[in-house]
């Protein structure tokens, strides 16, 4: 699938969901002005807080939060802790139009459902997370860029892997990356045919990871291995490692590579983790000759078949 197909299929979703009427069912209320309702359900909020949840501006919540409360539907609160803002609240009358909107909702919901079976609706449910998730880590990778490593990024990279590496102990003198000879200069390392490095930059030009793929040393040419998979403090918990590994797996199957083939230590949990969850296996013996002696986590995955996401 590629990304004009996606936006497609998206549009269609949010056209058959009704996003671009004017009301909900029978309701009186325009789908922003019931999303807000939705998340006043629980407890109450600022327009700001509204406006985040909704992934919106400011401006756009404030007309539709104006005509709930003339509505009745709302009423504006003292904030308990900044004497600067108000929060919205669900008036009874607003409680009442708001189990009318779950009801209507739900009987549209049980609709569409029953037109698929048990696993059907198991599968919808698990590409619905999928998807969702990808969009959430899109969101938030927008101020930054991954490319291809360039002969300008070679001190900025070895200093990642560096602060990296002091930051989890993985010493020279035990094997680990940091140990490499050509740290200092990777664009010139990863320039073979079958070799490729990554980097992750800011949006204020800062780099603050990578990570590459070459022919795993030792091997008979159709392994390859992950290498040098380094992030900094900043950079983690928006889904770029999983990026970066499926960028780099992606890019193995077009090289030829039939496996990918990977070292890692246990107390990179985090990392050990992910790539789990992306189907690579854990191996008894390590393969080819790394010179990782310390590397007691191994693992491997095949790179055909088209994996099946997890």
């Amino acid at each position: 699938m590629d990304s004009r197909t996606l936006r497609a299929l998206s549009r269609e979703l949010v056209r058959e969901l009704g996003m671009l009427s004017m009301q909900c069912g029978t309701l009186q209320l325009t789908p922003v002005e019931a999303h807000l309702l939705i998340e006043l359900e629980d407890a109450p909020a600022t327009n700001q807080q509204l406006a985040d949840r909704l992934r919106i501006d400011k401006s756009n919540t404030s007309r539709p939060l104006a005509r709930l409360v003339e509505r009745g539907l709302i009423a504006w609160q003292a904030h308990p802790s900044d004497g600067r803002s108000k929060e919205a609240t669900l008036t009874d009358a607003g409680v009442q139009q708001l189990e009318r909107l779950h009801l209507q909702m739900d009987e549209k919901m049980a609709l569409t459902l029953a037109q698929l079976d048990e696993q059907e609706q198991q599968q919808v449910w698990e590409g619905c997370l999928r998807y969702r998730s990808a969009l959430s880590r899109a969101r938030r990778q927008q101020t930054y860029s991954l490319r291809l490593i360039g002969p300008a990024d070679n001190q900025a990279i070895a200093a990642v892997i560096r602060s990296v590496s002091a930051e989890y102990g993985l010493t020279a003198d035990r094997g680990y990356g940091v140990s490499d000879p050509n740290l200092d200069r990777l664009f010139e390392t990863y320039q073979g045919e079958r070799s490729r490095y990554w980097v992750i930059e800011s949006d204020q030009g800062e780099i603050l990871g990578g990570g590459g793929i070459a022919v795993l040393a030792g091997s008979d040419g159709a392994i390859c291995e992950l290498q040098k998979m380094y992030f900094m403090p900043a950079l983690r918990g928006l889904g770029f490692g999983r990026r970066l590994v499926l960028q780099a797996l992606n890019q193995a199957r077009e090289l030829e590579f039939t496996q990918c083939y990977l070292e890692t230590t246990a107390c990179l949990r985090e990392a050990t983790a992910l790539y789990e969850s992306l189907g690579f296996e854990h191996l008894s013996a390590p393969l080819g000759c790394t010179g990782h002696s310390d590397c007691e986590i191994r693992m491997v995955r095949a790179l055909a078949p088209e994996p099946q996401a997890k």
